[in-house]
């Protein structure tokens, strides 16, 4: 499903937590570990018992997010420098994930999409990884013509910037 105004945006269906799960693994980016702290706040902390948190601060509003994130007793929290670094723990971490393993991902839509490729790559279903947008709307888009790339584009349509 996509959002109006703006064709190619995906709609992302929230963290539900699954409570069948064995273990849960988070990749949240930014404000996407506010998605983390309102599914708590709905389900209660149990699932937290056996869950790994991976958390990378790039591009969030507050500063006190992984204080939050630690206050909430997950077995695991890791928070990364870099999204990259954080990409490759989440790499790691799914290449050793046993079955009945749910996966997270929260945060910009970028990220998102850099996560679930990760996840692809390891063959996830696609279908079956809980994802939740929150923070910037700004996306990165490529042109049909020229193939350009630019980065934090937020409005549809947009001129490109390579050959207009």
């Amino acid at each position: 499903m996509l959002v109006a105004g703006i064709k190619s945006r995906p709609v992302y269906g929230g963290l539900d937590i699954d409570t069948h799960a064995k273990r849960h693994l988070f990749a949240l980016e930014g404000e996407g570990a506010l998605a983390l702290i309102d599914q708590v706040k709905a389900a209660g902390p149990d699932f937290l018992r056996t869950a790994d948190v991976l958390y990378v601060a790039s591009g969030s509003k507050a500063e006190d997010h992984d204080r939050k994130l630690e206050k909430l007793g997950a077995d695991t929290l890791w928070v990364a420098p870099t999204i990259p670094v954080l990409l490759n723990r989440f790499n790691v971490m799914l290449g050793q994930a046993k079955m009945g393993t749910r996966i997270y991902v929260a945060g910009t839509e970028g990220f998102i999409g850099q996560a679930m490729q990760v996840a692809l790559n390891h063959g996830v279903d696609f279908n079956s990884i809980r994802t939740e947008h929150r923070g910037s709307e700004a996306r990165r888009v490529q042109c049909v013509h020229c193939k350009g790339i630019t980065d934090n584009v937020t409005t549809s349509p947009y001129t490109c910037s390579h050959c207009g």
